[in-house]
């Protein structure tokens, strides 16, 4: 893994403050729990984007690396969950809370650079993390797309954030074209808790948090253990007298984690696990008094209502491993097992259906107003093994790494209870079928899959002088679904002198297509001009895709170039600067929606199947993404007190080079890929993305002031063209916390972010994809909150 010399530290601690020292602060400190103090000399440390373990190289990262420490987030933040701490620190990051979108409501995706979030490989403690079994369906971002959940992991076990801005799939596998996350958890020694409490200006979305870790000795190691509570009120923006509920879903997270290492034999023994328990609730569109008796029931609710989405979500992480030199490799054996399920509720409802049927038969005319609709699960089993040597006669030294990989992935959709998705009304009633707001998961739609893959890598990371180190990699990796794919990646970084180095990259990179997106079913019936229609998302190589010919879906490829470099002009001002562009070809996408409005040659294929409307997930199209990263900061001494000093920008920009319909669609591409689903594509994410820090502190006393510039977002109208496209206008908020430290084991913060209210610019509720005024874009659409928390070391 690339080490981190003088240079990065000064960055670092220009960058994110005085915790960087804990994150560069050598592997023994790091062990026993010992705290690195400015006085003590700090050797180099290893992270994510190379597989060396020696510490001997003198040379800075060959490619851009962000190494973000959480000590000072977590006790001090203004952010009570992971993805959005991440979001307001990191201009590469983007996580966004949706509203209105079903399921995407429950689970914040993130992503970096602008990409989808499953092309995105996120790591722990350098091991590969599962990903959700959403599949995200609506919503203004990553549409679908799946990805991993960051909130499932307690702020406070979290030591550190190293993010690889660069294409690594020849180093870590799929996933990883834009980037990778690796999250290190804590294990030193000694307890800390953190209690805080929050809610917007507007009264609503109440935050609580009540976190603990504790690090004790075991067996001459140690083991970390963290315990948290995070309860998230719902918050409402909208209009008065309306049935909708737009904005933060209610969430409860119980969450609980371990981490430790332990001496055993002539190597060491890790292990990690980690279980969430989440009860989670979004609300849907209303259906008002107007809408009965198709959408609604006078006996149940004469003035309308809102359904509430409800799930259950569970997920569970695991990791044990050995490390032990066998003669002079260091030899690295684990296992990881990752596991997301998702259970829908749905309730304040009914089935129309249902309600229609019992007022016939001479009944009041209701039905269940909670239904069970079934949901989803999957599951990951990765086993590695790795060896790597350094040879410090070799050139100016040498690191040969190799290793092998098999992983076991399963996906299962979990049919609902009859009501939540049947038709039981007498003929020419009208009545919606299912529950109302999400209608449950069908017998058919019920699928058990799994596959498995195997994978091989060789890595060599060369010191060719002392000014001058190359690293190459290559991986081939072999899934039993759909074939196998080869990488590879050169990347070089040359000190010009002490002051000056640059650096650069050539990649290759591929993302394999997820079972959620192979396998992902749900049927629906729609009454359209009075006759109901069954709608589908039809699964890949099932009876509606292979009917109307849509192919077996296939990996995605990539070619990613970096270049930039670092200047550190004096030891307390550094800038780094990286452009990169990356090329995607046969990019997966959920399909328009195909019926006899937009093409009739599909009528007669679906009608025999009782199909009347239907999207699919295809290989169809080619992007290119290009930016730049900069960062540039400042440590300096004013008026007695210490102030750090950064700006972190991110510009990116994404855009569809080419759209490759299968031959069942050809001159059908308008619907396969519509200028509204191009643009939650290219621009599901603000195009341009800054902050501006200043942190200050004089005694006992810290100010944080950060400046978040959030670029112009552009989507598409639910109608589409002609109307004219959702322009959001660039926006900046800002964030303001004041910390006094009643001693080195106690501080109390208060503070708010977004202070002066800002929020994204109104548009036609009647084009926007949710319904409301505004979508879930740059910052979301709540305002400022305000939020106080008290850490306590014991």
């Amino acid at each position: 893994m690339f080490t981190t010399t003088p240079l990065r530290r000064s960055v670092l601690l220009a960058l994110y403050g005085s915790a960087a020292l804990a994150l560069v602060a050598p592997a023994s400190f790091a062990q026993s729990g010992q705290q690195a103090t400015k006085e003590e000399v700090i050797p180099s440390v290893s992270v994510v984007g190379s597989r060396r373990v020696s510490a001997t190289s003198a040379t800075d990262t060959a490619v851009p690396v962000d190494l973000i420490p959480m000590t000072r987030l977590a006790e001090q933040g203004g952010q009570f969950d992971l993805a959005q701490t991440l979001t307001y620190i990191s201009p590469s990051f983007n996580s966004t809370r949706q509203s209105g979108a079903d399921g995407a409501d429950l689970v914040d995706s993130a992503a970096l650079r602008g990409l989808g979030s499953d092309q995105t490989l996120v790591l722990m403690n350098g091991k590969r993390r599962h990903s959700t079994s959403l599949v995200n369906i609506f919503g203004a971002r990553n549409r679908g797309n799946t990805g991993t959940d960051m909130n499932a992991i307690p702020l406070l076990a979290v030591k550190n954030i190293q993010v690889l801005r660069d294409g690594a799939a020849a180093q870590y596998g799929s996933d990883a074209i834009a980037g990778v996350i690796n999250i290190e958890l804590k294990k030193s020694l000694g307890c800390e808790s953190v209690l805080g409490a929050g809610q917007y200006s507007a009264g609503d979305g109440e935050n609580y948090l009540a976190s603990a870790y504790c690090g004790v000795a075991v067996a001459g190691g140690a083991v970390g253990i963290t315990a948290e509570y995070l309860d998230r009120g719902r918050s409402n923006r909208a209009d008065a007298g309306s049935l909708r509920t737009i904005g933060d879903s209610k969430v409860q997270n119980q969450t609980l984690y371990l981490n430790g290492e332990i001496p055993m034999v002539d190597g060491k023994l890790y292990f990690t696990a980690g279980t969430q328990k989440r009860d989670a609730s979004s609300a849907a569109f209303g259906r008002g008094p107007d809408q009965i008796p198709v959408r609604n029931a006078q006996a149940m609710y004469p003035n309308g209502f809102a359904p509430y989405i409800n799930a259950d979500i569970d997920d569970h992480y695991g990791t044990v491993g050995y490390r032990a030199k066998l003669g002079e490799w260091n030899a690295d054996f684990s296992q990881t097992y990752g596991y997301n399920k998702m259970l829908y509720n749905i309730s304040n409802t009914l089935n129309a259906s249902i309600a229609n049927a019992d007022l016939l038969k001479g009944g009041k005319g209701v039905s269940a107003s909670q239904f069970d609709a079934g949901g989803f699960a999957a599951m990951q089993l990765t086993t590695n093994a790795d060896a790597s040597r350094f040879f410090p006669n070799i050139l100016s030294g040498l690191n040969l790494a190799f290793g092998a990989e098999f992983r076991k992935e399963n996906y299962k959709i979990f049919a609902g209870e009859a009501g939540s998705y049947n038709d039981v009304d007498g003929p020419g009633f009208g009545g919606d079928p299912g529950s109302q707001g999400f209608p449950g998961f069908r017998p058919g739609d019920a699928t058990d899959n799994s596959r498995h893959s195997v994978a091989a890598y060789i890595d060599v990371e060369t010191d060719v002088t002392e000014r001058l180190k190359v690293l190459s990699a290559v991986r081939y990796e072999k899934f039993s679904d759909f074939g196998n794919s080869v990488t590879g990646k050169l990347a070089a970084a040359y000190k010009i002198s002490d002051a000056i180095l640059l650096r650069g990259s050539a990649s290759t990179g591929f993302r394999a297509p997820s079972l959620q997106q192979a396998f992902f079913s749900s049927t629906f019936t729609e009454f359209v001009n009075g006759n109901p229609v069954d709608s589908v998302f039809a699964p890949n190589g099932g009876n509606v895709a292979n009917a109307i010919g849509i192919p077996k879906l296939k990996e995605e490829e990539s070619v990613s170039f970096t270049l930039g470099g670092t200047w550190t002009p004096t030891p307390t001002t550094s800038v780094t600067a990286d452009l990169y562009r990356i090329a995607i070809d046969d990019r997966i996408v959920f399909s328009g929606r195909f019926d006899a409005s937009n093409y009739a040659p599909i009528v007669p294929l679906l009608s025999t199947l009782g199909v009347g409307a239907a999207q699919f997930f295809v290989n169809s199209l080619d992007t290119k993404t290009q930016g730049l990263d900069l960062t540039v900061s400042n440590r300096s001494e004013v008026a007695g007190g210490k102030l750090n000093t950064f700006l972190a920008m991110n510009i990116s920009k994404t855009e569809v080079t080419g759209v490759n319909a299968p031959a069942a669609f050809k001159g059908y591409e308008d619907v396969l890929l519509s200028q509204r689903e191009r643009l939650f594509l290219e621009q599901g994410g603000p195009r341009r993305k800054a902050t501006l820090g200043f942190e200050y502190a004089l005694g006992k006393i810290g100010t944080d002031f950060k400046v978040i510039h959030f670029g112009k977002q552009t989507l598409g109208t639910w109608s589409g063209a002609p109307t004219p496209n959702q322009v959001y206008k660039p926006k900046t908020s800002a964030d303001l916390s004041f910390t006094y430290n009643f001693s080195d084991k106690t501080k109390l913060t208060v503070g708010g972010a977004n202070i002066f209210n800002v929020k994204p610019t109104e548009q036609d509720p009647d084009q926007t994809d949710n319904g409301f005024k505004y979508e879930s874009v740059q910052f979301g659409m709540n305002g400022a909150s305000y939020f106080a928390r008290l850490w306590h070391k014991f």
